[in-house]
């Protein structure tokens, strides 16, 4: 297979770091920019690949550090953001799409992947979802010389993520107890390495040039199931209270103001639309997404 040279924006997280690994073991070259290398210094061990300082939401730095790269990607994403307005998501999601789209335009790379989310829509109910719909209408307005691919997942879970290892630690917490809005909200929750793998047939274009791929786990799960299926991995049990979308919509007003917003008035409203797939993407790539509990028991486990 041939290498490649490819930037990713948003490397450093949860899937880029996954990304990352898979496609420098495999040669190709990677480009990392971020405003604070060291966030990415978990990453240097791996060959091929260069950690760039830079802030992507300047034209002029994103320029810089798209030039000559043979594939772009794009995984910038964020649950919440700073207020209320919906800004920091127009920023995040859309802006930053926008001035990708651009730059990889103006210096000639041929090829864009773009990590949207499922439920994407400029007339969803929360912001998240308006924003990551915008962002898709710039990447399919792109011109020929710009080849794409989008995709949509459902909910991550894997090693390291902010689902099952969340619920676990807050059951820890509240010794079981678990109060949740939109307690029958659906998902399918998708495998981090069956969504790297995505990425990766991808790389080239073919079959994948122009297409969009909602990405889905086998199983279709309630909130609540999730929530309860951790406790039993965490061996705290779970005793879910299911709120009222009245009282649900007040315990999000109440933790827009909590730091760190581990839930919101936009999550809320994010989960009036189930998360799950009407055709799954992967059957068009050729893989077999992987059921949530043959990952899940390798890494929440009991504490001791």
């Amino acid at each position: 297979m041939r290498t490649l040279e490819i930037t990713i924006l948003g490397g450093t997280g949860f899937v880029g770091s996954a990304l990352v690994a898979r496609l420098a073991s495999a040669g190709h070259r990677i480009r990392l920019p971020s405003r604070n290398p060291q966030a990415a210094r978990h990453l240097a061990v791996l060959p091929n690949v260069e950690r760039i300082r830079a802030d992507v939401n300047e034209p002029e730095s994103l320029r810089a550090v798209v030039v000559g790269s043979e594939v772009v990607i794009n995984l910038v994403g964020i649950l919440n953001e700073k207020g209320r307005s919906g800004r920091g998501f127009d920023l995040a999601h859309a802006e930053l799409t926008r001035k990708t789209i651009a730059a990889c335009i103006e210096t000639g790379v041929s090829r864009y992947l773009h990590m949207s989310a499922l439920g994407a829509n400029e007339s969803g109910p929360s912001h998240y979802l308006r924003s990551k719909g915008v962002a898709e209408r710039y990447v399919r307005a792109a011109p020929d010389s710009l080849d794409w691919t989008i995709f949509r997942p459902s909910v991550i879970f894997g090693r390291g993520d902010s689902l099952l290892n969340r619920f676990a630690g807050l059951l820890r917490l509240s010794g079981g107890v678990m109060p949740l809005a939109r307690a029958n909200a659906k998902f399918s929750p998708v495998w981090i390495d069956d969504v790297v793998s995505s990425f990766e047939t991808a790389l080239f274009g073919g079959r994948t040039s122009r297409q969009s791929y909602d990405l889905c786990g086998p199983d279709v799960m309630s909130l609540t199931d999730l929530v309860r299926y951790t406790g039993s991995l965490a061996g705290t049990g779970a005793h879910v209270v299911g709120l009222p979308d009245v009282i649900g919509r007040l315990q999000a007003l109440v933790m827009d103001f909590v730091p760190g917003k581990p839930f919101s008035t936009d999550n809320f409203l994010s989960l009036t639309v189930d998360n799950v797939c009407q055709e799954n993407g992967f059957v068009r790539l050729g893989i077999t997404p992987t059921p949530l509990k043959a990952i899940a028991p390798t890494y929440i486990r009991p504490s001791r």
